[in-house]
């Protein structure tokens, strides 16, 4: 048992070395260890005096090398720290904290904020917060979130809705006069982790976690600045965030109520900001899988743009359907992943990949797939712009490589069975309580198209169900436009509403930068929308 006493010193002992928290007095007991081993052990005889001076010109060395290191990870420390204005955390979040810088990118002339919010330490999300450009003070706030899952919410800025947009070189950006940011403060979340310029290990694999993650952001950000903590505030999105959004509009609102789901919160109750919500926004969103599914085939062969496939492709997908539906409503009906996984399998291929293997854009049924697996060129600009290390520099960015899409992610929600659950049943308890929702598509998008889309909000099952269903569906205007933009369904008090809108792909801001923001400010602003 000797050589594995001798090897337990020694390993000790490289710790030591290696860790700038282990004191003088901890690597003095650690070489009294050895020497006492080698003494006891030591088949040598007299040749023990000798380890023994040995080890006192060892442990002078190791002395040195122990400050040297100690010395150079302070100051690594003290400069990593001096990127950031601000180190913080919140009493009802003890294992979260905040760091923050202001930059000067995209858009100089409103006030920025970039930084993380840091679960212990390994898990770091990255935002970028930037002021409206009309009136910061009283204009709403948005949180936007892209989608995936797996995807980065820096898409949505620099391609879509942002201040600015990346240019096809990817070497600088454009004032995007179109932006939301026009009658509204607006910040960019990258999660879930590892998602853009996220980064950690042990991320959430499923929506619930995910909204928790956002709330607690929430929190910490309203703290530090609670000039924004009183503002109107929306949760906005597309795509995968039409499982995001109903989830996040949840957690806020039954905390809001103290309604908690972890006694931790109660008990700081007095700390927690009441989060002003007043809408959801889902664009183009996959969030009631089990109707929107049902209208793959139709979209795909009876769209306003022309056929993708052909009449007995689409005629084998509707066959198909009845078989997906039942793996489905299992998964409503059990949750687990055993009952969800199968049927994002069968589903997703029998409906899915008819469409994908033609090498027609799925995100709008207009175009070829370009660029790669996400079918848009521009990404790979954004990519390239996001990648520059003075960008990077400027915003605190701490990954090696920015990727619009995480596909490990995207596999690890898939495999967690989070894709087919039923997240449009968190809506009803919202609308009820007086939150507005407004669904919104492009009309050329197939991946979560607007025929799903408007179905399953004619099936919600809530108070106002009657009344939506009965109503007549009106010409959308756009004043920004100067065109009819769309068509537009909502009950009177026009709390819920779906949005068709014409000649928008699955990114409606990208396809429709002016009739996007038309309908934003509306919305945000209490107005009818028809």
């Amino acid at each position: 048992m000797a050589p594995m006493k001798s090897l337990t010193a020694v390993a000790v002992l490289a710790l030591a070395v290696c860790s700038q928290v282990v004191s003088a007095q901890q690597q003095q007991h650690v070489f009294s260890d050895v020497q006492t081993t080698i003494a006891d052990n030591s088949p040598l005889g007299d040749l023990g005096n000798w380890f023994e001076d040995a080890l006192e010109d060892i442990q002078e060395a190791v002395e040195d090398v122990r400050k040297t290191v100690t010395g150079v990870l302070e100051d690594a420390y003290d400069n990593s720290q001096k990127e950031w204005l601000k180190v913080f955390s919140h009493p009802a979040f003890p294992e979260y904290s905040m760091r923050y810088k202001k930059p000067a990118l995209c858009d100089p002339d409103v006030k920025q904020i970039s930084g993380y919010i840091d679960i212990d330490t390994d898990k770091h999300f990255f935002f970028w917060f930037f002021e409206s450009r009309d009136k910061p003070a009283s204009d709403p706030l948005i949180l936007w979130l892209n989608g995936g899952p797996g995807c980065s919410s820096l898409t949505g800025l620099m391609m879509e809705l942002g201040p600015c947009s990346v240019n096809d070189e990817g070497t600088d950006t454009i004032i995007n006069k179109y932006s939301w940011n026009n009658n509204a403060n607006i910040v960019f979340l990258d999660q879930p982790l590892n998602v853009g310029y996220s980064y950690g290990s042990d991320g959430a694999s499923n929506t619930n976690a995910a909204a928790k993650d956002v709330y607690a952001f929430l929190q910490l950000f309203f703290q530090e600045f609670p000039e924004y903590a009183d503002l109107d505030f929306h949760v906005a999105g597309e795509s995968y965030a039409g499982h995001y959004i109903p989830a996040i509009g949840e957690q806020i609102h039954n905390n809001n109520k103290g309604k908690f789901a972890v006694s931790s919160l109660a008990a700081h109750q007095n700390t927690l900001a009441d989060i002003n919500l007043k809408s959801l926004m889902i664009g183009n969103g996959l969030t009631d899988p089990l109707i929107q599914y049902k209208w793959y085939a139709k979209m795909a062969c009876e769209n306003n743009y022309g056929p993708v496939l052909d009449n007995s492709t689409c005629k084998q997908m509707e066959a198909n359907y009845p078989a997906c539906a039942r793996l489905i409503q299992n998964c409503y009906d059990n949750g687990g992943v055993f009952s969800c996984l199968p049927a994002a399998m069968k589903c997703n291929k029998d409906q899915l990949q008819p469409y994908q293997q033609t090498g027609m854009n799925p995100y709008d049924v207009r175009k070829k797939c370009e660029g790669g697996n996400l079918c848009y060129t521009i990404l790979e600009s954004v990519k390239k712009y996001l990648n520059i290390p003075e960008v990077k520099k400027e915003l605190g960015a701490q990954v090696d490589t920015y990727e619009s899409c995480n596909m490990q992610i995207n596999f690890r929600f898939q495999m967690a069975g989070d894709w087919m659950k039923p997240f449009h049943l968190a809506l009803p308890p919202l609308l009820e309580d007086g939150i507005r929702v407004l669904i919104y598509a492009g009309d050329a998008d197939f991946i979560c198209n607007w025929m799903g889309n408007k179905a399953w909000t004619l099936e919600l099952p809530w108070s106002g169900q009657k009344e939506f269903a009965a109503a007549k569906d009106k010409t959308w205007y756009s004043d920004l436009g100067d065109e009819e933009a769309g068509e537009v369904r909502s009950v009177q008090n026009g709390n819920f509403t779906f949005l068709r809108i014409y000649g928008g792909g699955h990114m409606v801001p990208y396809d429709q930068p002016e009739n996007s923001l038309d309908f934003v400010n509306k919305w945000i602003g209490g107005k009818a929308l028809a």
